[in-house]
C-alpha cells in the first residue's frame, strides 16, 4: 500500500502535491518496494512497474530530470521528454507534474496563492549553495516570477537527511557562511573538522532570505529525517545501494 506525504500548506485547490516514501512497490531488497530511481541499479521492470503505478494515482503525467546538483530550471511543456538536465522544473500546464528524485537531498515544492504556476528543485547542499548567494532556490524563485506568479510564493520541504545526521566537511560549513553569516548557527561541531548541518535549516534561510515567508514541511524534527527513518524512507548515506523517492507538484 502507497503511504504519501501530502503537504499541509494552503495551495489553492487546482495544485496538487505529494512526496512518495519507500512503500508501496514491488522492488526487493535493498530497493523495496518504490523504487522509481531508473539509475541506481533495480530491476529495469520493477522500476517501470513502480512508475506506472505511482502515474496512474497522480492523474498527471510526471516530468524526470537528469539532476546534476546544478542550480538550471526547466519550463516544462507537454512535449517535454524525461532525462532533461536540470534540478529542478516549472509548469503552468495543467496535467505536467514537475518532478524531483531524492534519497536525502531536499525536494522542495513551489507554487503561489493564485495557483499561476508550479515549480519542484531539488536541493543538495551544492545547489543550494550555489555560486555567489545564487543557488537552486533563487533561479526557481527567479523562474517563477518570470512566468508572471504573484509574491505570495508558498514553499513546501519534504523529508532530507536531518540535522541530526548530516555530517559535512569545512567546506561545506563554508559554502554557506561565506554568503551568509547567519548560516554559522545551522552548523554544529561534530569531530575533528566535521560538522552536523542541518539542510531544512539552510534552505529555510534561503527562502526567507529571497522573500518567501510562506514555508512549511520539514522542520529538521526526526520524523522528517531520511537517514533516521529506514522504514519509511529511502536514505543513500544511509545504505550507500538505495532506491529513490519522488516530490510532484502539478497544476488539475
Amino acid at each position: 500500500m502507497s503511504d504519501y506525504l501530502i503537504p499541509q500548506w494552503p495551495a489553492p485547490a487546482r495544485v496538487r502535491a505529494l512526496c512518495t516514501t519507500r512503500s508501496g512497490g514491488v522492488s526487493q531488497a535493498p530497493y523495496d518496494s518504490l523504487n522509481l530511481g531508473e539509475h541506481v541499479g533495480d530491476d529495469p521492470l520493477a522500476v517501470a512497474a513502480n512508475r506506472l503505478t505511482f502515474e496512474n494515482s497522480l492523474a498527471a503525467r510526471p516530468v524526470y530530470l537528469s539532476q546534476v546538483h546544478g542550480t538550471a530550471v526547466a519550463t516544462l511543456s507537454s512535449n517535454s521528454a524525461h532525462g532533461i538536465v536540470a534540478d529542478a522544473s516549472l509548469s503552468t500546464q495543467p496535467g505536467l507534474a514537475c518532478s524531483i528524485m531524492v534519497a536525502d537531498c531536499l525536494p522542495l515544492l513551489f507554487t503561489d496563492l493564485q495557483g499561476s504556476a508550479v515549480a519542484a528543485a531539488h536541493a543538495g547542499w551544492r545547489g543550494l549553495a550555489g555560486q555567489g548567494g545564487r543557488g537552486v532556490v533563487e533561479q526557481t524563485l527567479d523562474a517563477l516570477a518570470a512566468v508572471g506568479t504573484a509574491s505570495d510564493i508558498l514553499a513546501w520541504l519534504g523529508p532530507c537527511i536531518g540535522p541530526q545526521a548530516f555530517e559535512v566537511g569545512d567546506e561545506v560549513r563554508e559554502a554557506f557562511t561565506s554568503q551568509d553569516a547567519a548560516a554559522q548557527a545551522l552548523f554544529q561541531p561534530h569531530t575533528a573538522g566535521k560538522w552536523l548541518a542541518d539542510l531544512p535549516g539552510l534552505a529555510r534561510l534561503r527562502l526567507r532570505r529571497a522573500g518567501v515567508e510562506q514555508l512549511y514541511g520539514n522542520d529538521g524534527s526526526l520524523p522528517w529525517c531520511t537517514f533516521g527513518n529506514p522504514a519509511r524512507y529511502f536514505s543513500h548515506r544511509r545504505d550507500r545501494v538505495s532506491g529513490r523517492m519522488a516530490a510532484c507538484i502539478w497544476l488539475t
